[in-house]
C-alpha cells in the first residue's frame, strides 16, 4: 500500500484533468477500475461539471533571473486551478498571489481556487520573507476548457444485490495522508474482497472530493436504493489513533459494526458523531440521498499540523498504520457480510458441549477464534430475535469469536440460521 502511494505521489491531481487519469491508470494496474468521464457542463443536482484544468509548467523568476519557485520541484507550489499567466510585475503586485504559512515557515501550503478564477503560488514563509524588491517574471502554462470530470468505479458482485459503498477522494496533489493513504487502503480492500466468496456486493468509488460524489449520485440515481451501508476512507496512514465518524443518524449497521471492532480491538480509538462538514460522507448522508456512510480515518482532517502542507509526505504515512486501518475496515465488513439471526435447536438448558466435540477447544477451530464462553453466549441469546452483532455487543467480544461459535454450533446441529 505504501509503495502504491509512493507511485501516485508525484501526479498533480485536481478535481479534473490528466493527473486524475494518470492516478486511475496506475491504480487500475492493481484492481480492475472502470474509468468514467462526465462532460463539462453536465448538470448534477445544484452543481455543474466544471471546465477541465491541466497544468504543464509554472515558475517565478526573481530580479536576478534566478528561479524563486518551480512547479516541477513540488506541485503544491501552484494554487490548484490557477489560470494561465505570463507577466512581469513588482513584488508588491506579486504578493497578493503568494501564499505561505507564517506559523509553519518551512512548509508549502496547499491552496485551490476551483470556482473563483485566479492564479497563485505557494511557498515556504521564510522564502517569502526573503524576497527582495524588483521585478518578477511569473509564468503559468495551464488551461481551462471543455473536457471531463473523471472518476473510477469498481463493482464487485456478490450473491445478493445489497451493496456496500467504499469511497475515497483522489483530487489532492502530493498529499500522502489526506488522499493517497485512503486510496491505497481502498485498493487493497477491493483486492481482498474480490478474492473470496461474498454475500454482499461492493461498489468502490475513486472520485474527486465533493463534485465527484455529487456527480456520481446525480448520474447513478438508480443504483442508490441498493446501497445499504458505506465507508469513506481517508487520512488512513498517520500515527494517530484510528477514528470513525458516524452516519447521519448514528445507528446504522456500519456504525454498530465499526464501534464493536474498535471496542474489542484493545487499541486506542475515537468515535465522532456526524456533522455536515468533512469529506464525501456528507454528500451520501444528505437528506435527499440518505445512504448511511461513515468515515474511517486516523487523525481527523484539520487536526494534525501536517494537514494540507508539504509535510503530508510519504514519510508521514506509516505502513503499519495503513495495515491497521485496512484490518479494521475488513473486520467491520466481516460483520456486514456475516451478521445473521440464529435459533437454538436445544434450548432446554445448556447442551452437553463435549458430546458434540465443542468442549475444551475441540471442533478443529483456531484457538484464537474459538471460545467456549462465546458458544454459551450464542446458545443463550439465539432465540431468533437477536442477530450475531447484538450478541457480540452484549458479550463484549469480537464479532469473529461469536461468528466462529455460531458456525461451530450450526455444524454440530445445535443452531439453525434464520432466513431473510
Amino acid at each position: 500500500m505504501h509503495a502504491l502511494a509512493a507511485d501516485l505521489f508525484p501526479f498533480c491531481r485536481s478535481i479534473t484533468g490528466d493527473g486524475v487519469r494518470a492516478t486511475l491508470a496506475r491504480m487500475s494496474e492493481e484492481v480492475p477500475i472502470e474509468v468514467h468521464e462526465v462532460p463539462t457542463g453536465t448538470p448534477v443536482f445544484d452543481w455543474t461539471v466544471p471546465e477541465e484544468w491541466n497544468i504543464r509548467e509554472a515558475w517565478i523568476k526573481g530580479p536576478d533571473g534566478m528561479e524563486v519557485v518551480n512547479f516541477a520541484n513540488h506541485n503544491l507550489h501552484v494554487v490548484g486551478y490557477s489560470t494561465a499567466v505570463h507577466e512581469t510585475m513588482s513584488l508588491a503586485e506579486l504578493k497578493p498571489h503568494l501564499y505561505s504559512l507564517p506559523d509553519q515557515p518551512e512548509l508549502i501550503p496547499y491552496r485551490t481556487s476551483y470556482y473563483n478564477r485566479n492564479w497563485g503560488f505557494c511557498l515556504p514563509h521564510r522564502q517569502l520573507e526573503a524576497l527582495g524588491d524588483g521585478d518578477y517574471e511569473v509564468f503559468i502554462d495551464a488551461t481551462h476548457g471543455d473536457g471531463h470530470l473523471t472518476y473510477g468505479e469498481l463493482f464487485i458482485e456478490g450473491a445478493e444485490c445489497e451493496e456496500v459503498l467504499i469511497s475515497c477522494h483522489g483530487c489532492h496533489p502530493s498529499l500522502a495522508n489526506d488522499n493517497l493513504a485512503g486510496a491505497a487502503v481502498a485498493v487493497e480492500l477491493a483486492r481482498h474482497l474480490a478474492s473470496e466468496p461474498r454475500r454482499l456486493s461492493y461498489r468502490f468509488l475513486f472520485i474527486p472530493g465533493t463534485i465527484g460524489s455529487i456527480t456520481w449520485l446525480a448520474t447513478n440515481e438508480e443504483k442508490i436504493p441498493n446501497i445499504r451501508n458505506g465507508l469513506v476512507i481517508t487520512c488512513a496512514g498517520d500515527a494517530g489513533p484510528v477514528s470513525y465518524k458516524q452516519t447521519r443518524d448514528g445507528n446504522a449497521l456500519i456504525d454498530r459494526a465499526m464501534k464493536l471492532v474498535f471496542e474489542t480491538s484493545g487499541d486506542e480509538f475515537r468515535i465522532m458523531e456526524f456533522h455536515p462538514y468533512g469529506y464525501d460522507e456528507r454528500q451520501f448522508n444528505s437528506p435527499g440521498i440518505k445512504i448511511p456512510v461513515g468515515s474511517l480515518m486516523r487523525s481527523q482532517h484539520g487536526t494534525f499540523p501536517e494537514y494540507h502542507t508539504s509535510a503530508d509526505n510519504l514519510d508521514f504515512i506509516k505502513p503499519d498504520r495503513m495495515v491497521d486501518t485496512l484490518e479494521k475496515a475488513t473486520a467491520a465488513i466481516e460483520v456486514l457480510e456475516h451478521n445473521a439471526r440464529y435459533v437454538n435447536l436445544k434450548p432446554m438448558g445448556e447442551p452437553r458441549l463435549g458430546k458434540y466435540g465443542l468442549y475444551g477447544g475441540g471442533g478443529g477451530q483456531r484457538k484464537s477464534d474459538f471460545s467456549e464462553l462465546a458458544l454459551l453466549w450464542v446458545l443463550n441469546q439465539s432465540d431468533g430475535s437477536k442477530d450475531l452483532l447484538e450478541i457480540a455487543e452484549r458479550a463484549g467480544m469480537p464479532f469473529r469469536k461469536i461468528l466462529t461459535a455460531a458456525r461451530s454450533l450450526e455444524e454440530a446441529g445445535l443452531l439453525r440460521k434464520e432466513e431473510g
